[in-house]
């Protein structure tokens, strides 16, 4: 996969990955990361992938299928995946996976997945058209 180059539109299915540690400001009581948080990272990692698609303004319509597998840790590293599996008229629908590794044995588990729709906007707040995706790169 890889990334996105400047110019050229995303393909569906094209990843991009944001990494981040998880520090104790981030964790509950249990020493584990706030579910509000991980929404928080996800939905910015949405918007990411959403907006260099449609090189729009995009704000999230809905986040669904947030499922929390496992705990993730404090000092653990998380790797947001996400990818676009669908283009409406107006929206981006996007899938973000979050693993969580820890640092000194090096396992790694999926923690976190979830499903965000992101609705592009024009200056008046209302939705716009979205470009349609492509299935290959030109030459």
């Amino acid at each position: 996969m890889g990334h996105a180059r400047i110019g050229v539109r995303y393909v569906i299915g094209e990843e991009t990955r944001i990494v981040e540690i998880v520090f104790p400001t981030n964790t509950n009581s249990y020493g584990t990361l706030f579910g509000g948080h991980a929404l928080s990272l996800m939905d910015r990692l949405a918007f990411i992938v959403a907006s260099r698609y449609a090189r729009k303004t995009v704000v999230t319509a809905s986040s669904e299928k947030i499922e929390f597998r496992t705990p993730v840790k404090e000092g653990d590293l998380i790797e947001l995946v996400g990818r676009i599996v669908r283009v409406g008229n107006t929206s981006i629908t996007v899938d973000i996976d979050m693993y969580s590794e820890n640092l000194l044995t090096g396992e790694r588990k999926l923690s976190t997945t979830g499903e965000f729709v992101m609705v592009a906007v024009g200056e008046d707040g209302r939705p716009t058209p979205v470009p349609q995706p492509v299935t290959a790169l030109s030459s």
